[in-house]
């Protein structure tokens, strides 16, 4: 394969890849070029192969990740730094401080200098009353995400991928991190791959579509892409501006709302916290003083990155030491340092979805519960293909839940809560990464589980889905349950929107 100098900064001609065992191209002859110093934003459906392109304009593809590729003509960049969707593979030092120092050492800037540009950086990505020497393991997912582009900043590439930057981040984060990208990206070339699209939709300079197969749809300035193609953009259920908006307006939510009206939920609890508090070691990191569950709730748990969210779940399994007053269904739960078993009637959705995975194949990761239970093979086959239909999950029995896109990892984290059928589902952000389609598909399917029964206690950056879907909203700050509120999600009217009615009806 040549190697061939152009005048765009970076580009690929008649780009071939397919991924081992699979049956499909994720690029047949793909040609893709970026001109130096344009900012350009990739849309397309989870799964259709944007975050692969990033890898193989950079060159992580095939250089560090071996893919069978072709291709006429590349052309790399010389200088450029990746933000990583799954923040975790980004880092290669334990703490926050030697992690930057890490990339100042290679960029050979002298040992003096280091402790202020040190904060300065973690400054511009909101982390500036972070200690410097703090335990990367140690920090929330958000918090990552912010450190990890935080590294890249500090290289000050002339070319920047960006997978996902924001998908973690809270309100304000994601605010900031955009701000600081423009700042600092004023004259460099960007590449960004991102569902939350509000904060630079008006800033990028162009967006290429794509379709589920891979091939480009459209591209163009944001404003014609946005207008002319609202149709197609609904059809594959990419996100846009107001698509809210329409789906609020549709016959799928409007149903979904006078189902809900009709409802007399029960007042007895199924979960009851008192002084309950989870711990890392010795330090205490959640303190709930008391609160209560009701069946058949939708919680939203919301708060600032690092406010202990995640932490909360965690010890609501018992994965964490807890101490304090924990009823069940009636049974109270202490911790127990030998404990083998986890509290039954729980399911938790790891915000990182990889670490729930126990298998080596799509198949086996969704029966993996129900076999421990004995289930029929060929019913529980049938209840397999219905999820992996439901929430569009590769049909390869080989497939490895690993070689999945992080979408496509997110949604199987959250089916195989589906498959496990407990009373109470605890979820850690699952719908980040999702394109329109699927986030509409994953609340559709949980309202429905809500109404046959099952409680849902979900931590979320959304506020959409806060506003829209939730029942209850917990309130987390510095490491402690800080507000409850009963709320009634917004009914709204019926609006004469274009296609509205067409695009959510299922």
């Amino acid at each position: 394969m040549e190697q061939q100098q152009e005048t765009k900064s970076l580009g690929v001609t008649n780009l071939r890849l397919k991924f081992p065992n699979e049956p499909s191209f994720i690029f047949k002859d793909l040609s893709f070029s970026v001109a130096p110093g344009e900012k350009v934003l990739l849309l397309g459906p989870s799964g259709c192969g944007k975050s692969t392109l990033l890898q193989v304009l950079s060159g992580i593809i095939p250089d560090s990740i071996e893919v069978p590729l072709k291709y006429d003509s590349i052309q790399l960049p010389e200088s450029w730094g990746f933000v990583f969707q799954d923040p975790d593979t980004q880092f290669c030092m334990p703490y926050v401080d030697e992690e930057l120092a890490f990339v100042l050492e290679n960029l050979q800037i002298p040992r003096s200098e280091m402790d202020g540009r040190i904060k300065e950086v973690l400054a511009m990505v909101g982390l500036q009353g972070l200690p410097i020497h703090t335990q990367i393991h140690d920090l929330s997912q958000g918090m990552k995400q912010r450190l990890a582009l935080a590294s890249v900043l500090l290289l000050q590439p002339d070319v920047l991928f960006l997978d996902e930057p924001s998908a973690l981040l809270d309100p304000d984060g994601v605010s900031q991190i955009w701000e600081s990208v423009q700042e600092v990206a004023a004259e460099k070339t960007v590449l960004i791959v991102e569902h939350k699209i509000d904060q630079i939709a008006d800033w990028v300079d162009r967006v290429v579509l794509f379709k589920d197969n891979g091939e480009i749809l459209a591209d163009g300035l944001p404003e014609n892409i946005f207008h002319f193609y609202k149709q197609e953009l609904i059809q594959y259920g990419i996100w846009y501006p107001e698509v809210w908006e329409d789906y609020l307006a549709s016959p799928s939510y409007l149903s979904l709302k006078k189902a809900r009206g009709d409802e007399s939920p029960s007042a007895q609890p199924m979960l009851e916290l008192e002084e309950f508090i989870g711990y890392r070691g010795s330090e205490e990191k959640i303190h709930i003083p008391k609160a209560a569950v009701i069946p058949g709730s939708w919680i939203a748990i919301i708060g600032e990155n690092g406010a202990g969210k995640s932490t909360f779940l965690l010890a609501l399994m018992q994965l964490l030491r807890t101490t304090g007053q924990y009823v069940l269904e009636g049974k109270t739960i202490q911790w127990k340092k030998r404990k083998k078993t986890l509290p039954t009637g729980l399911s938790l959705v790891f915000q990182n979805p990889e670490l729930q995975f126990v298998t080596n194949s799509v198949v086996d990761e969704l029966a993996f519960s129900e076999r421990l239970k004995g289930a029929e093979e060929d019913s529980l086959r049938k209840k397999v293909q219905q999820l992996m239909d439901m929430f569009q999950l590769p049909t390869n029995e080989k497939r490895h839940p690993f070689q999945l896109s992080m979408g496509q990892k997110r949604r199987l984290s959250v089916a195989t809560a589906f498959m496990s059928g407990e009373k109470i589902l605890l979820l850690d952000e699952p719908t980040f990464g999702q394109d329109a389609k699927n986030t509409f598909m994953i609340l559709r399917q949980l309202e429905e589980l809500r109404r046959e029964g099952t409680t849902i206690m979900m931590v979320t950056h959304d506020e959409q889905i806060v506003e829209h879907f939730v029942t209850e909203v917990w309130t987390i700050d510095q490491g402690a349950l800080v507000d409850v509120s009963k709320r009634i999600p917004q009914q709204f009217k019926r609006k004469e929107r274009l296609h509205a009615g067409a695009i959510y009806s299922s």
